[in-house]
Order: C-alpha cells, then sequence, then structure tokens
C-alpha cells in the first residue's frame, strides 16, 4: 500500500494518470473505509472534478432482512448482498456497458425503480465491504479511507444523533472485523487520512 497525504490534487492526477492509460476501457475505483471518515463526501468531489463519472453506493446493496442468515448481526457482510453488486453494476461496468440497477432502500423496506446508467469513462464505487474479496479483480484503484476513532466518533455523533450508539455497538465492530479478516487497509492501493480535513 501507499501512503499518500490527503492531497486532493495526488489523488485526482493518479485518476488522470490511470485514464491516460487506458483510453480504450472504462476506469473502476473503490472507496472502502471507516464509517464517517467521508468516502461519500469523497465519492461526490471526484464525481465533481471528473464530469460523466457514474457513482455507485454499497449502502444500495443491503440485502433485505428477510434474506439475511440467522445471527447476520454477527457475521461481517452478512447483511450485503456482494453478489448483486458484482452482477449488476461491476461486471457491465469493466465491460464498458450500460449498468441496470435497482437500490434496496432500508427506509422503504423495498427495492426502488431500476435506473439505467449509460456507460462512463470512470466508475467510483463508496462504501463499506467495496474492497471484499468477492469483489476482487474488478478496480484499477482501491482507496481507504480511514480517520481517528476520536474523529470518528465526532463525526458519527453529529451524523447520527441517537443512533450513534447503534453505531458503537453494532457497525464499528463489524466493520472493523471486515477490515481485519480480509486485511482490506494493508491491501489498498492508497490510504487517504481524513482526520483533519
Amino acid at each position: 500500500m501507499r501512503l499518500i497525504p490527503s492531497d486532493f490534487s495526488s489523488l485526482t492526477q493518479t485518476i488522470v494518470s490511470l485514464l491516460a492509460a487506458h483510453p480504450e476501457r472504462p476506469v473502476l475505483i473503490a472507496l472502502d473505509g471507516r464509517c464517517g471518515s467521508g468516502k461519500t463526501t469523497l465519492a461526490a468531489q471526484l464525481a465533481e472534478q471528473f464530469p460523466g463519472s457514474a457513482v455507485f453506493h454499497t449502502d444500495d446493496y443491503y440485502l433485505p432482512p428477510a434474506q439475511r442468515i440467522p445471527n447476520w448481526a454477527e457475521t461481517p457482510c452478512a447483511n450485503m448482498d456482494l453478489t448483486r453488486l458484482r452482477e449488476e453494476v461491476l461486471v457491465p461496468a469493466q465491460a464498458g456497458a450500460a449498468v441496470h440497477c435497482r437500490a434496496y432502500s432500508c427506509r422503504e423496506g423495498a427495492y426502488l425503480p431500476e435506473q439505467c446508467v449509460p456507460p462512463a469513462p470512470l466508475y467510483i464505487l463508496e462504501g463499506s465491504y467495496s474492497h471484499h474479496p468477492i469483489l476482487a479483480g474488478f478496480y484499477d484503484l482501491k482507496v481507504f479511507v480511514t480517520c481517528s476513532k476520536e474523529e470518528q466518533a465526532r463525526r458519527l455523533q453529529a451524523r447520527e444523533g441517537e443512533r450513534y450508539e447503534n453505531f458503537v455497538r453494532r457497525w464499528i465492530p463489524l466493520e472493523e472485523a471486515y477490515f481485519a479478516q480480509c486485511r482490506i487497509e494493508a491491501l489498498a492501493d492508497l490510504l487517504w487520512d481524513t482526520t483533519n480535513l
């Protein structure tokens, strides 16, 4: 893994170089990392920097509760439909085809209407579990987004309010177990630390 400072111009130049090196096919990048570290924000900034890019979110690929295994809350990734994410998004994106995707809304408890995303030169997948081994082999660049535990707590408390305790009890331990079991941070191409941003 290469460690780089949180210098946006360095990151965008890396992506410019990838696009120039592979003009005949799309470039796929994935932003994984700790909740509250800024993955969604970074994806939006990159999409603004690279007009015509397409952004997808792992949060749209939760499994409906009825499809989850018993004790899913004790197993990292057991609440995610990563196979559907791979087949629905990454396979056509890598092939330069249109992506026909259906987000699952936990709030609605239902799948949202299908969206058709036309071919793009750059695809950005952001969210926890985007570097999972089942999705390996699709990416030109894997960025691990992180921040200090203190900053993570501050951001999540501000963002989640009374739901913060659920992150402490459930989501953060599941994420950290996934990072450790799959060596996510160590296997990333770049480390993006947003603690002081």
